[in-house]
């Protein structure tokens, strides 16, 4: 088992999490299980503010919400004084549902209606990040028509290629995302919101990619992103005030990803600030309020996905398949993009690996796997698993796929746990159906 701080294992090999032991969870709570430690998500959440107070002085952490949205996430950064990236009416509804301040939310998305800037621009939402040239008309009509001012951000593109998957290269030349600095479209962008009077234009967002885990891609992007202000400045004589650099952070999956610390997160945080500060004096342009929008590495490894052994399948000299009681209804990531994870025989972790087995889930689909080539003890029927860092994009992306319920989420902390998401029922599943 690589030794994360989550997790702990008793004198019997089981895994606890938050000082539960999983069996104890399972039985309360049963599988498929998502698990969150919420000291963890916490712990996390205070690196990155104190970090940015202590090395930049002026800005504020935006949770990224789509790595995980649900009422307890929107209390536990509400408390912890973050603000909140969002992606959909969804996702604000969610977070001003709990009272969540509407001033602190970010909202984003490549294709906003009208309406859903209407609601955001009602609802008194912060910033809203400008991603298409016609977005400018309605939001600037919304004003004039309820008599608002609305802060926006113009989402462009820096064009950098950070390593990781193709579909999560968020900056890359041909992207979905943001308006292309090389192209020359995002100072059309800028021409044309600078024209706008009901329209509060404080700076700009970029954001290039995610499961990132060199620091090289974060300097460049600060530094592209200041030649622009200063571009802006000296040919326009507009400073801005905001500057939004968006996430991406890396997490560990495997024992192949580096396994970072909260001194290494905070390290990388602490480089974004300090090259920040370095290029606003160069270029002699004013210091922006830094936003930052880290997601999955704030929820992804607080998570644990729990399941229940059930039919195994030996292939004599080709492959062992261990089924277990979820798949890709609650964990669609390995079928997207082939997303690899460390699975833990959890209640048997003082045995040695002694077989290879690709685990299954239980959906009607070949590809629904979990992970492939696992090596783990001789397994049997009702054992657990437990899947690691899938906090971040599986309770998100889980679906109702062939009629399955998607799984309960339970925060564990100092040996407590609660419901945060409780079970589906099946009157829920067919509760839309005529």
């Amino acid at each position: 088992m690589t030794e994360r701080k989550t997790l702990k294992k008793d004198e019997n090999g089981i895994l606890e999490i938050g000082g539960i032991k999983v069996t104890d969870l399972a039985a309360q709570y049963k599988t498929p299980l998502y698990v969150y430690d919420r000291a963890h998500i916490e712990d996390i959440c205070k690196s990155f503010s104190e970090t940015v107070e202590k090395y930049y002085g002026l800005g504020k952490v935006f949770y990224a919400s789509k790595a995980f949205s649900c009422k307890e996430i929107y209390r536990i950064i509400g408390g912890l004084r973050l603000g909140a990236d969002v992606v959909s009416v969804g996702e604000m509804r969610t977070a001003l549902s709990v009272g969540f301040p509407a001033e602190n939310l970010c909202f984003h998305g490549n294709n906003k209606s009208y309406v859903d800037l209407e609601f955001a621009v009602n609802s008194g939402v912060g910033y809203i990040v400008i991603d298409a040239l016609s977005e400018i008309d309605d939001i600037d009509v919304i004003c004039k028509n309820t008599g608002r001012n609305q802060k926006v951000l113009l989402r462009v593109n820096p064009g950098i290629e950070a390593h990781t998957h193709h579909y999560v290269q968020t900056a890359r030349p041909d992207s979905k995302f943001g308006f292309n600095i090389a192209t020359g479209d995002a100072e059309k962008a800028i021409e044309k919101l600078l024209t706008k009077k009901n329209l509060n234009f404080c700076g700009l967002h970029c954001h290039i990619g995610s499961q990132i885990f060199e620091k090289k891609s974060f300097v460049i992007a600060a530094d592209r992103m200041t030649d622009l202000y200063k571009r802006v400045k000296d040919k326009y004589g507009v400073s801005f005030d905001v500057l939004n650099l968006g996430g991406g952070f890396g997490i560990r999956y495997t024992e192949q990803d580096p396994a970072f610390s909260l001194s290494d997160y905070t390290d990388y945080v602490r480089t974004i600030c300090v090259e920040l500060e370095k290029n606003v004096t160069e270029k002699g342009i004013k210091k922006p309020y830094l936003m930052l929008e880290p997601g999955r590495s704030i929820v992804g490894e607080a998570g644990v996905t729990l399941y229940t052994v059930g039919r195994i399948k030996e292939i004599s000299g080709i492959k062992n398949y261990l089924s277990v009681d979820g798949g890709m209804f609650d964990n669609p990531r390995f079928a997207l993009y082939q997303a690899k994870y460390e699975v833990l025989a959890a209640t048997r972790l003082n045995e040695k690996p002694v077989k290879t087995y690709t685990i299954a889930g239980k959906c009607c689909e070949s590809g629904d796997l979990i992970a492939e080539d696992v090596s783990l003890p001789e397994m049997r029927e009702g054992d657990i698993l437990a899947v690691l860092s899938t906090g971040a994009y599986n309770y998100s992306m889980a679906s109702n796929y062939n009629r399955n319920l998607v799984p309960p989420v339970v925060m564990v902390k100092d040996s407590r746990s609660y419901y945060c998401v409780k079970p589906q029922s099946f009157e829920d599943l067919v509760r839309n159906d005529l």
